[in-house]
Parts: structure tokens; C-alpha cells; sequence
């Protein structure tokens, strides 16, 4: 094994850039936006709604439940949107932990990227540069949840603006200057104010000068950027601790890591680093459910097409992002659009794609009203294109192996409600409108 991990070149430790602590003062105003309704346009959802700390920084959900949900503050699978209606988002919510620690694309389809020159996003065609981006990754990203319809926005707010007058609008209703619909009453602009003036040292500053949607989307990146859960079982055994994982764990680390000549099955040819990603787009098969995403509205029934939809190049077609692994073990469901429920079956798909899609059985899903009708002939349109991952038999007990593996990969803070809670606010932090989501967790 220690070969292996030499020609990897693996430390263990994945972090290369500097991150804030939870308890900076931008990081923990981060906290408060991050848990409240007001940046969304009716007042029904928060960014925690759909990335919990508490559920691995996702929701547990197939595919993200975000405005008209029928109970606002409860998560999990009995989260369904009100009058039992279909899915809206076409997405698995993608984690939040560690997110600081990506360096080139944030989002399944990498709409938001870095290059030589800035930082790209869908605010400009691709891939002009976005001047509006923000200091970092993270912070670009940030700004485009409270801008999407089935997410944050709701179908009325800002109706017919666009992503930046609705951020805008969202700044000036929580700072008080500026008429939006669902206005904030007078204690909570206060409120509000008086954390931005203490996050950002500015006593004196007026709302319209600090309570701005790049202000915003700062602190809320800087509260994401705080949550690294790094120091995994994988890592001490790195580091030197023999005992810190098991025979059947090393047993699929080898099988991870070598290559298929070796005996083993390559997964580190894209799970590849101390990140465990290249941060590159593939089309592994993955079965298309949910409402999907074609490149214009009305387009291909339920399929999502993609990184097609951000460089429009034919051969994009139904590729998405490298995930990293680190704590995939509490992040499910898995794929780009929660098409698996277990990580044994994520697994096994991912070594034979092909029978993967072929034999997908979607009574596997736990959540309700994900849309399946034309699964069967878009399982068959994604079979047409270009896999990335060729299939090749193998046997079960590998699968354990591999999933024994990657449990090691999680940070035990992540399982522990008294370590991840610095990353929820308390009830006693509740704004004068009680818009802070104090989650309850369905199952």
C-alpha cells in the first residue's frame, strides 16, 4: 500500500488554500443569512433548506425541494412541495462541505468556473468573464441559488428581471431600501444592519452600503468555505496509523487505486489526488430521472444534457462534474441528480455503467413525485452518446471492499451532531421575524 500511495502522491491532506474559521465574524453572519428565508423571494426557504449540516450538507433528497415546499421547515424525505405536485429542481443538491477546497468548477455542469483571466458564470455567455463574479469560486456561486425560480426565487418575485435585479432586490428588501414584494418589517432591516455594521467593523455604514448583493454572497461564501472535514481514518493510516482502517478498507484502496492491468478497477484515473477529483465532466450512464434540463425550455423530455448546456459542444452531452469523495459516505443520494439511494449501488454502477442504466430499477428512490415517466427511452438516448467509463465485470465482495474504503474518507465531526453544530445557529439567534429555519428532520 505504500507504494501506491507513493505513486499518487497522496499527503492526505487535500487543503491548498487558506480557509476562514466558523467563528470569523463574516463567517458567522455567513451562518445566519445562510439559515434564513429572507433571501428567499417568498419568504419560504433558506440556502440550509437544500444544504444542512445535519444531513452531510445536503438535504437526503434525490432531487432538491426549495420554494412551495408544503411544510417549510421540515427536511428529509417528507420534504415534498405543497399539493403533492412533481419535483421542480433537476438536481441533487451538491455538498457543501469542503466546497473551498475546489479550484477550477463549482456545480454539476461547471457553470461556474476558473480561468486564466476571472471567473466565469451564467450571468455571461460562456466564456466571457463575469466582472461581477466575486473574490473566489465560492463566492460566485453563492449568488445564483436565491436566483433561480424552483430553488429560492419563487415564479413572482422580480418577475420579470433578471438574476442581478433579483439579487439586488433581495439586498435591498433585507436591508430596507429598496420596495420588493413580502417586505421585511422595520426590526429586522434593524436587525440586520446592526450585523452587518458588526461582521464588516463599519459602525456607521448605511444599509445601501453594506447591505449590497456582493456583500451578501461574501459572507455567505465565507461560511461555506469554513466547513473542512478533512481529517479522515484514510488520512491518520497516510499519515502513518496502520490501524486506522481495516483489511477490508485497504483491501479496496488497492483496488481503487491500481489500475485495471493491476487488477484493480482505476478509479483514482478521475478520483484522483488527496481531493479525490479532477475536477473534469464525464458521462458515466448515470440513469436520467427528475424533471431534467435540456438547452431550451420545452426541449428534451426529462433528460439533463448537461455540460452541453454551459459550452455547447455536441460531445458535452450528458457530462457532469467529478465529484470528490471526501465524506461521500454521509453526502447521499448520489449522482448528479440523486439517481442512487445507496452507495453500494453507486458503486457497482460505477464499475459496469452500461448494465448500470440497463438494469436501473427506480424503486430504489425514497423521495416522491420524482418524475420517471420517460425513463426507459431516455435510458435508451443516453446509451447512444459517448461513455466516458468503460464497464468491466466484477465481483461483489469488491464492492464492499470499495465502499469500505470510502467510509474512511469521512470525517467524524460530520456524524457528530455536538461537533457540526457550529455550523447551525442557535434558536436564541432567531431574527424578529422568526425567519430562521430551525430545521425538523423527517427521518
Amino acid at each position: 500500500m505504500s507504494e501506491v500511495i507513493k505513486q499518487q502522491g497522496l499527503t492526505g491532506n487535500p487543503v491548498r488554500t487558506s480557509t476562514p474559521s466558523i467563528d470569523s465574524p463574516k463567517a458567522q453572519l455567513g451562518m445566519l443569512l445562510f439559515f434564513n428565508k429572507a433571501l428567499s423571494g417568498n419568504l419560504d426557504v433558506a440556502c440550509a433548506s437544500c444544504h444542512h449540516p445535519l444531513l452531510g450538507g445536503g438535504d437526503n433528497l434525490s432531487l432538491s425541494v426549495g420554494v412551495d415546499a408544503a411544510d417549510p421547515d421540515l427536511l428529509g424525505h417528507g420534504r415534498v412541495v405543497g399539493g403533492n405536485q412533481a419535483i421542480g429542481v433537476p438536481r441533487n443538491a451538491p455538498t457543501t462541505f469542503n466546497i473551498g477546497l475546489w479550484q477550477q468548477v463549482m456545480f454539476h455542469d461547471g457553470r461556474v468556473a476558473q480561468v486564466t483571466d476571472g471567473i466565469t458564470t451564467p450571468d455571461k455567455d460562456f466564456p466571457r468573464v463575469d466582472p461581477l463574479a466575486g473574490r473566489n469560486l465560492v463566492h460566485a456561486q453563492a449568488r445564483f441559488p436565491i436566483t433561480s425560480v424552483a430553488e429560492m426565487r419563487g415564479k413572482q418575485f422580480d418577475k420579470h428581471g433578471t438574476a442581478q435585479s433579483c439579487r439586488e432586490a433581495l439586498a435591498g428588501r433585507l436591508g430596507g431600501y429598496q420596495k420588493a414584494p413580502k417586505a421585511l418589517q422595520k426590526a429586522a432591516t434593524r436587525y440586520w444592519l446592526d450585523a452587518f455594521r458588526q461582521a464588516y467593523n463599519s459602525p456607521t455604514a448605511s444599509p445601501k452600503a453594506l447591505i449590497t448583493e456582493q456583500n451578501i454572497a461574501e459572507v455567505l461564501a465565507e461560511y461555506q468555505r469554513s466547513q473542512v472535514f478533512v481529517n479522515n481514518p484514510w488520512r491518520s493510516y497516510i499519515n502513518g496509523d496502520l490501524d486506522a482502517i481495516n483489511t477490508t478498507a485497504k483491501q479496496g484502496a488497492l483496488l481503487f487505486f491500481k489500475g485495471r492491468d493491476q487488477g484493480g478497477y482505476a478509479c483514482a484515473s478521475c478520483h484522483r489526488g488527496d481531493f479525490f477529483t479532477d475536477e473534469g465532466f464525464h458521462n458515466i450512464l448515470l440513469p436520467p430521472l427528475g424533471p431534467g434540463k435540456a438547452a431550451q425550455e420545452g426541449g428534451a423530455t426529462q433528460l439533463d444534457l448537461g455540460r452541453f448546456l454551459v459550452t455547447q459542444r455536441e460531445e458535452d452531452k450528458f457530462r457532469f462534474r467529478t465529484p470528490s469523495l471526501l465524506n461521500v459516505e454521509v453526502t447521499g443520494p448520489w449522482g448528479h441528480n440523486g439517481a442512487y439511494t445507496s452507495l453500494d449501488a453507486m458503486v457497482a454502477h460505477m464499475l459496469h455503467p452500461f448494465n448500470g442504466a440497463i438494469y436501473y430499477d427506480s424503486a430504489q428512490l425514497r423521495q416522491p413525485n420524482v418524475q420517471t415517466q420517460h425513463l426507459r427511452e431516455n435510458i435508451r438516448e443516453i446509451l447512444r452518446s459517448n461513455s466516458d467509463l468503460s464497464g468491466q465485470g466484477y465481483e461483489e465482495q469488491h464492492v464492499r471492499q470499495l465502499v469500505a474504503f470510502l467510509q474512511t474518507l469521512t470525517d467524524p465531526c460530520t456524524r457528530k451532531k455536538e461537533c457540526i453544530g457550529k455550523w447551525v445557529p442557535t434558536a436564541e439567534r432567531q431574527d424578529p421575524m422568526g425567519l430562521q429555519l430551525n430545521a425538523r428532520f423527517s427521518d
